[in-house]
């Protein structure tokens, strides 16, 4: 008999992990309070990528997350990702040699471009940079979109606007979860991947897991009316890329910054700054702000597996989502399924110290 498996949450992870688990044979149930697609998901700048600062042990991680991208859209239909490559120098002077010898070291695609290779690159830059690093092999995603396919393609029941109140626990095993009319979805296994919502859930069984919350502010423009930029730019001023449907989207970093109850004024600012690095933007508005929270557990690295002594449980919270996205769903998937844990995941064991 199949393993029944409940996966709460339905962004880009939770959809990834919904998808590996019906593969491999499971019967899934996903509970979403939204209608599919997440909120940290919707408000990412969705950047896929192993680079900024990483230690080595994550970089290698992220990268091999970069490959099951690739095989991602080779399986699911709808999954497609723009493989633009992201030209970055928005790195101190006293680090940019640092930064790109690690990186090479450890076999990232990173070459230095000068002035005129940069503009080969993103002829719409107004002031291209002296020097700049670009990576090829990265890549951008519509995550709502990547999401929504993992979904339709894994089948099983759907239970869309539902929200979930708190585990339920019997025999000291968790046996699924309560949702808000009081109805008790059931299931062997449970998995959490809710964002910021999981460490709510989490402390209605008495599980603990410290996690850090933080806003970060995207600007949208109005839709232009031709493609300005290739891929994703990281300068100073701020980083930026271009959507499918053709605006551009900007942070003062990838993941934006803390507007602080001035979105506006932050979005605006924003959109100063993208017109001064692209040509072509003059005449471009704010055409809508995301503000969305980081699910991050609080030393920044993710939580992935089962809290210490919790039979039935299994954790996935993670700042880079987007990224990481197709290996979590393969290796919560195989230990669900199959018993095996992959060594891999040995640095993100949700009860290691500093979580607790």
């Amino acid at each position: 008999m199949a393993k029944t498996v409940l996966v709460v949450g339905a962004g880009i992870v939770g959809a990834s992990v919904a998808w590996h688990l019906a593969k491999a044979g499971c019967a899934v149930t996903i509970v979403d309070a939204g209608e599919g697609g997440g909120l940290a998901t919707r408000h990412s700048f969705a950047w896929i990528n192993a680079t900024w600062g990483n230690p080595e042990f994550y970089f290698h991680f992220r990268r091999r997350s970069m490959a099951g991208w690739r095989r991602l859209e080779s399986e699911i239909p709808g999954v497609a990702v723009n493989w633009c490559g992201g030209l970055t120098w928005d790195i101190p002077a006293e680090d940019f040699d640092r930064f790109e010898a690690e990186h090479t070291r450890w076999g990232y695609g990173m070459r230095r471009v000068d002035v005129a290779e940069a503009l080969r690159i993103e002829p719409g830059l107004r002031m291209p940079p002296e020097q700049a690093l670009f990576v090829a092999e990265e890549g951008m995603v519509e995550p709502v979109e990547a999401a929504r396919a993992m979904l339709a393609a894994a089948g099983g029941k759907a239970m869309m606007g539902t929200r979930v109140v708190s585990l339920v626990t019997r025999g000291g095993k968790v046996a699924g979860a309560r949702i808000a009319d009081g109805t008790v979805v059931e299931a062997d296994e449970t998995v959490i991947a809710a964002g910021t919502a999981t460490q709510n859930l989490l402390e209605t069984i008495g599980v603990p897991l410290r996690m850090i919350t933080s806003p970060g502010l995207i600007m949208h423009s109005t839709v232009a009316p031709q493609r300005l930029l290739n891929g994703m730019v990281f300068a100073p001023q701020c980083n930026a890329r271009q959507t499918r449907e053709g605006r551009l989207i900007a942070g003062s970093d990838f993941a934006g910054a803390d507007p602080k109850g001035e979105e506006e004024r932050m979005a605006r600012e924003l959109l100063a700054r993208v017109k001064a690095l692209v040509r072509g933007a003059e005449d471009l508005d704010v055409g809508f702000i995301t503000v969305g929270h980081r699910p991050t557990p609080a030393d920044g690295f993710p939580a992935i597996g089962r809290p210490d002594g919790v039979e039935g449980l299994y954790v996935t919270v993670m700042h880079s989502g987007v990224t990481l996205a197709p290996i979590v769903g393969e290796l919560v998937a195989r230990e669900i399924a199959e018993g095996i844990r992959d060594p891999d995941l040995a640095p993100y064991d949700p009860g290691r110290a500093g979580l607790r």
